[in-house]
């Protein structure tokens, strides 16, 4: 049996091949500057203030400018990826399993963050305000829902996905379905009544958007109650395109692995102190975000 040092060495001696490799670790000429995109959980000064300081910390670590471009919606990361505008995508499980369709299995997760609690994942939460009488999905028959963004798995396909299986049909079973735009427009919404329930991401007691909302004073975290919680979410990769160098998809995939310790105070600045590191994800984990993502375009076509 050849070994691997025997397979590079015939590669090498290919017509052609010494180049390719060389071009293959010499990344950094090709991408003198690597642009990190974020799915809009939060208004564009939020992702700015969490992220400018994680950026420089991967500036460092990869030898390379980083810089952050703000996402009008999710579709907007995923188009930027796709079209190479985009080199490294934080964003929702749904955004990346929709990108995984669109570009046929082109895109590759790298890391997600745990949690404080060391769990990797989160759940879809449904607010209502807390003097509100309702005390389940049934309760809100007739009233105003507010979703995220079509390609938030929290805030659109996990919410559309459960409610089918207690047999709801949110544009029947409500009297008005609205897509806010981001989770913290959704919570917004919710306290100013233009929806009676709202759908957003919630990790654990201590983290959440709402949490993360009431520490910058947005809202009062006591002024809502959760009616409902999904089933665990597959955690929010961080995503390249396969068609990007493999020692680039390595290096930013250790970066982001080593960054609880020699990026910290960026790192921890990210997550409001909770997140406990990055680790590293596979495809196979996020099968059951694409199966759902079909599920939800064959309940669209239905519909139309």
């Amino acid at each position: 049996m050849q070994s691997r040092r025997d397979v590079l060495a015939l590669l090498a001696a290919l017509p052609g091949a010494g180049t390719a490799l060389a071009q293959g670790e010499d990344w950094r000429r090709a991408y003198p500057e690597l642009v990190l995109s974020v799915t809009p959980a939060e208004n564009s000064g939020g992702v700015i203030d969490r992220f400018a300081p994680f950026a420089d910390y991967l500036s460092r670590a990869l030898g390379v400018k980083v810089t952050i471009r703000i996402a009008n919606d999710y579709a907007a990361v995923i188009e930027g990826l796709r079209s190479g505008q985009v080199h490294i995508a934080h964003m929702g499980p749904a955004a990346y399993a929709r990108a995984s369709i669109v570009t046929q299995d082109g895109i590759e997760p790298l890391v997600t963050m745990a949690n404080s609690e060391g769990a990797i994942g989160y759940y879809s939460v449904l607010y209502v305000r807390a003097n509100d009488a309702a005390r389940s999905l049934q309760d809100l028959r007739g009233r105003n829902l507010c979703l995220v963004d079509p390609n938030s798995a929290s805030g659109n396909n996990v919410p559309r996905y459960a409610m089918s299986k207690l047999g709801l049909e949110p544009e029947s079973h409500f009297d008005r379905v609205v897509y806010s735009g981001s989770h913290e427009n959704a919570v917004i919404a919710l306290s100013q009544g233009t929806c009676d329930a709202a759908f957003n991401w919630w990790n654990t007691e201590r983290e959440s958007n709402l949490q993360r909302m009431a520490t910058k004073g947005m809202v009062k975290a006591d002024d809502f109650r959760i009616v409902f919680r999904s089933e665990l979410i597959p955690g929010s990769p961080v995503a390249m395109m396969r068609a990007t160098p493999e020692p680039l998809r390595r290096a930013v995939q250790q970066a982001f692995m080593e960054a609880s310790e020699k990026g910290r105070e960026a790192f921890l600045r990210i997550s409001d102190g909770n997140a406990t590191g990055y680790v590293p994800v596979k495809a196979e984990d996020y099968r059951v975000m694409i199966d759902l993502s079909r599920y939800i375009d064959q309940m669209r076509r239905r519909r139309s």
